[in-house]
């Protein structure tokens, strides 16, 4: 079965599921946002699937927007059979909704309607939750609210970080990306309305939220050390620098909140403790813990600031 296909995201999330695309179907057009300022010289930068899409040879159109009657006639154009969207940034028109043959399908990376929005990888982590995923949606013009065309679940672990769920979410996307356009194809994948109960919105990661406060349970602070590792980076200040904790433990513990009760790094906190495991300083390589009290002492009774 051939399908010709316009493919619509911006960032490495993306990425795999566009080369997963590209090596079944006919990838006609990709849309991502436009290049963005970066590095020392600020010189704009194409985002990552716009290099991907020009390393496969495929066109690349970077809108700001999709509402102009000309952009939208633009796309109307490509007669493309179905529009695949993951993690493009810009809201969809009714206009380009409806333009595809099969409409357009969203790859979101949570198991809906548990997560809708813009940040469902580092909020699943930051509750807690047991389990995450993705979710192949039949897009409309609601905020994440169109139907269940296929799903797939992926445990979080005590260990998982951002990083690690995003990868691994991004690799199960890519996995069922062709198989759910094939089936949507076919007429042999059922569209289901999402439940009307259990619904919460990721909102986007405020960059304050990643301040660690110690006053918060040991649980509380690893999840949000894990949520937000490496980006943004949950942080406490020391001295006139701060300092990224990128990954961590909670254990048995008790202290004032902040204090440090072990040579170990291991920080007190209003119910519990957590070690910290890897950590970095402004402009340097993550450490381990060891590694990083060798240039920076923390002795035992030590009070590290929080939020």
């Amino acid at each position: 079965m051939t399908l010709s296909v316009v493919f619509m995201g911006t960032p490495g999330f993306s990425v795999p599921i566009l080369e997963a695309l590209h090596a079944r179907f006919s990838v006609v057009h990709v849309y991502c946002q436009p290049p963005r300022a970066a590095g020392r010289g600020q010189a704009p930068r194409p985002t990552p699937v716009h290099a991907a899409a020009l390393d496969l040879g495929l066109p690349v159109s970077t809108p700001a927007r999709l509402r102009d009657a000309e952009e939208q006639a633009r796309f109307a154009a490509l007669k493309a059979d179905v529009a695949v969207v993951a993690a493009y940034g810009l809201i969809l028109p009714r206009a380009i909704l409806e333009a595809p043959r099969l409409g357009c399908v969203n790859v979101h990376a949570s198991l809906l309607p548990r997560w809708r929005g813009a940040a469902p990888i580092q909020r699943a982590v930051l509750a807690g939750d047991a389990e995450t995923g993705v979710t192949l949606m039949q897009m409309d013009e609601g905020l994440d609210t169109g139907a269940m065309l296929a799903v797939e679940r992926l445990p979080l672990t005590a260990e998982a970080t951002g990083v690690s769920v995003h990868d691994a979410l991004s690799a199960l996307g890519a996995r069922m990306i062709v198989p759910g356009l094939e089936g949507l194809a076919a007429g042999t994948l059922e569209a289901r309305p999402q439940p009307d109960e259990g619904i919460t919105y990721a909102a986007k990661i405020d960059k304050a939220e990643a301040r660690l406060d110690w006053s918060q349970t040991a649980d509380e602070v690893d999840r949000r050390i894990r949520a937000f590792s490496p980006f943004p980076g949950a942080w406490f200040p020391l001295g006139d620098e701060r300092v990224k904790v990128l990954m961590s433990r909670a254990e048995e513990g008790s202290g004032a909140p902040g204090t440090v009760l072990d040579d170990g790094l291991l920080v007190a906190c209003g119910r519990g403790a957590v070690r910290l495991l890897s950590v970095q300083r402004a402009g340097r390589a993550p450490l381990a813990a060891a590694d990083f009290l060798r240039g920076r002492a923390l002795p035992v009774g030590s009070v590290l600031a929080g939020a």
